[in-house]
């Protein structure tokens, strides 16, 4: 075996760069959170040579000439100075690696410059050597990197084709230009404007920038604060009939921070579970603030993953803000603080969890309401020995203030499936079947005791052992929704009752609707038999309706407090403005 012998100084910081700089998104992301903590407002990104070119320039308060050699040294940085400061971290950088990293891989210049000086400060960097000279410039700061991975071959090979390179370096700043709507940023692609936000600290402005007009009109403010944990959440949510095919549209941040955490990624699932169908995504653009002391940052080079000190805190924290925020609930600013005796609910609603089952990693208490996280999701961020805490949290919400309805102009039933409904500015398309499906999902959900039907003769059902198995072990959730069930023999069974909503239902198919809903997953068995219970009572498509019977659906619809989709996740309203019609028709409006 070779003797062990120091590595040189370059080598050091070319294997550090590996852990750091991956890509060249990697380095743009390093430059812009720089500029971000140099408190820039302008940033402007710019993109050559197949990626291989990076020109970051921002007006942010630049490196005091006598710093300037040491910022290009390993570990030294301005944002932190104790050990304590490692628990207390404001800034998106602290680690004091990125720009050592960056000048082992390319040859940079930098140039910069400060308030305090007439002229500024030009460093030059290749092969970890820094040379410094004196220049003019404007305030702030411009790092040019040249010949990425020029030094290392072997790297080169493993990057992607200059477009996909170039797409992480827009998805990138997208995320940072949502993350920081009060910074001006702008992206460049061999000379061409790709990305361009305005910086007016206005987060609907800036997504509408970041994507489309479109979108903003889909979405749903979020805004909750807990003043004793500290946390305060802040942005929009897609209502559940705008979705996504995947979660690249999960924009999520804790402290302005781009994050990967499935804590706050499960608490966002679980809000939309019975809102939209499977395999879809809602567009999410969510900023957790939350003290730094309760949160660690530095688990990863990259500073992407998270741990806190309370994941079920946070996770009940996120998931109650963003059912609020769905429901149309906004918080209500107190003049007084609110005395412990039970409220007046005149106009003020408590905000309940609803009582729903384990899903394997989160668990929902139904004594008192409080959603906790499994040992399993705990022990991914606090290890092995953490144990779940119950958090309690109160908030209080007022709903936002609506004109009341007048009554529904109806115009006709489509196909007797659909209920055309003249709006003033357009016409809606609602599904009667899912409508009525959504409206008595959530009547059953707010109900105590559910009123059920005797059966004085029911046919004998089969089921297979594995089903009795089932139906026995949950035989108190079936009675607690209005289900009376006697076993014969160890596979035959009879309802001795059913809810009495339901009740001229078959209830051999009722049953079976519930085991195909199941399908060897017991998750959510509850909620799986509200569904079921919810489908079979609701008017049927093809089904012919009076004009009143339609205005009695439309109306009970409009009072849910998730009228976007049915508890399968499929949309229920379908809405053609005005403009839109008149415009196919070359009318003008």
């Amino acid at each position: 075996m070779a003797r062990i012998k120091q590595l040189s100084k370059h080598l050091i910081n070319q294997i550090a760069a590996g852990e750091v700089i991956e890509r060249p998104a990697s380095v743009v992301k390093e430059l812009v959170e720089n500029s971000i903590d140099a408190g820039a407002t302008k940033i402007s990104i710019e993109i050559n040579n197949d990626c291989r070119d990076i020109r970051v320039a921002d007006n942010g308060c630049g490196i005091h000439p006598d710093d300037i050699m040491l910022a290009f040294s390993k570990h030294a940085t301005s944002k932190i100075t104790t050990d304590e400061d490692l628990f207390d971290i404001h800034t998106l950088g602290f680690r004091g690696e990125a720009l050592s990293s960056i000048i082992s891989i390319s040859k940079l210049t930098c140039t910069t410059r400060t308030v305090d000086f007439e002229t500024g400060t030009k460093v030059k960097c290749e092969n970890s050597e820094v040379k410094q000279l004196e220049t003019g410039c404007a305030i702030g700061t411009i790092m040019d990197i040249k010949d990425l991975f020029y030094n290392l071959p072997a790297r080169l090979k493993f990057l992607k084709s200059s477009n996909t390179e170039f797409s992480y370096i827009q998805e990138l700043i997208q995320s940072l230009a949502l993350a920081h709507p009060e910074c001006s940023l702008e992206l460049k692609k061999n000379g061409k404007t790709v990305l361009k936000t305005t910086g007016q600290n206005n987060l609907l402005q800036t997504i509408k920038e970041v994507y489309s007009s479109d979108v903003i009109s889909n979405l749903k403010e979020v805004l909750k604060t807990d003043n004793l944990s500290g946390l305060k959440i802040s942005g929009y949510v897609s209502t559940p009939d705008y979705t996504r095919s995947s979660k690249k549209s999960y924009h999520i941040y804790i402290n302005s921070r781009t994050v990967k955490c499935p804590v706050f990624q499960k608490a966002i699932d679980t809000a939309y579970k019975s809102l939209i169908a499977s395999g879809k995504y809602p567009f999410v653009v969510l900023n957790l603030e939350i003290p730094p002391s309760d949160v660690d940052v530095n688990v990863h080079p990259t500073k992407k993953e998270v741990r806190y000190k309370n994941p079920n805190q946070v996770f009940n924290f996120i998931y109650t803000s963003i059912q609020a925020g769905l429901m149309n609930y906004v918080e209500k600013q107190q003049a007084k603080p609110v005395e412990p005796a039970a409220p007046s609910l005149g106009n003020v609603v408590d905000f309940v969890q609803p009582k729903l089952e384990s899903t394997g990693e989160i668990i929902f208490d139904k004594s008192d309401d409080t959603i906790y996280i499994s040992d399993k999701m705990m022990a991914e961020q606090e290890g092995e020995n953490s144990m779940p805490q119950k958090q309690e949290q109160v908030q209080f919400f007022v709903p936002v203030e609506t004109s009341a309805e007048p009554e529904e102009n109806i115009i006709g039933q489509y196909k007797n499936t659909y209920i055309l409904v003249e709006k003033d500015d357009g016409m809606e398309i609602i599904d009667q079947h899912i409508a009525e499906e959504r409206y008595i999902y959530e009547k059953l959900m707010s109900e105590k005791n559910i009123v059920s039907q005797m059966l004085f003769v029911s046919d004998v059902i089969p089921v297979s052992s594995t089903e009795a198995e089932l139906i026995k072990e949950n035989i108190d959730k079936f009675e607690k929704f209005g289900f009376g069930i006697e076993f014969l023999k160890d596979n035959e069974l009879i309802f001795r009752k059913i809810p009495q909503m339901i009740a001229k239902v078959n209830p051999k198919e009722i049953l079976a609707d519930i085991l195909e809903n199941i399908d060897g997953n017991i998750d959510r068995l509850e909620e799986k038999i509200l569904i079921t219970t919810a489908c079979k009572a609701s008017v049927k498509a093809g089904q012919k309706l009076s004009t009143w019977q339609m205005q009695e659906i439309v109306k009970k619809w409009r009072t849910t407090k998730m009228p976007y989709t049915c508890p399968h996740g499929r949309p229920i309203v379908k809405f053609f403005p005005h403009k839109e019609i008149a415009g196919f028709f070359q009318r003008n409006m």
